[in-house]
């Protein structure tokens, strides 16, 4: 199952695309999709919209996972980033996939092994499940690791209904 993983975010959304065969996982690709901070809004989410299409078309993942916004000190940031969240929701679901939506802490808790780990300890970690995988910063490292936590529930949730 090919799986793609997505931290949204208006400035920079990373994505990470995995295969996930039973519990062996191995990186496809990942990357990060940029929007020009001096634009208007509707033409930053209208770029990530386009740049999600044509990752979808090119990787055909089977299903997406998404990280859960925080709630930023400025408010006006949460909200810009809710937008980009949608957008990257609104995505996933016309291009036909179910997608999971975690919390950060879930996601850190799930590769790291503590809910507070640091974005260094996530990037490491996800070099260290995904060997060779030469990954394009931290919002890549962390679309993988949604992606990663994404597949451990996917295949939790299939051990229980097998038994």
């Amino acid at each position: 199952m090919i799986l793609l993983g997505l931290d949204p975010g208006l400035g920079t959304t990373g994505w990470g695309v995995i295969l996930a065969d039973g519990n062996r996982l191995s990186h496809i690709a990942n990357g990060q999709i940029k929007t020009e901070a001096g634009l208007p809004l509707p033409t930053r989410l209208l770029a990530l919209d386009a740049a999600l299409t044509d990752l979808i078309v090119e990787h055909r993942p089977d299903g997406a996972a998404v990280e859960e916004v925080f709630v930023n000190v400025n408010p006006q940031s949460t909200l810009k980033l809710g937008q980009a969240r949608g957008v990257v929701l609104l995505n996933a679901a016309r291009a036909g996939m179910e997608v999971g939506e975690y919390a950060a802490r879930l996601v850190k808790k799930s590769v790291v092994g503590v809910g507070n780990a640091s974005k260094d300890q996530v990037h490491a970690m996800v070099a260290r499940l995904l060997p060779g995988a030469k990954i394009a910063g931290a919002d890549a490292a962390d679309a993988l690791a949604v992606a990663i936590t994404h597949a451990h529930h996917l295949a939790s949730a299939r051990r229980l209904i097998s038994r």
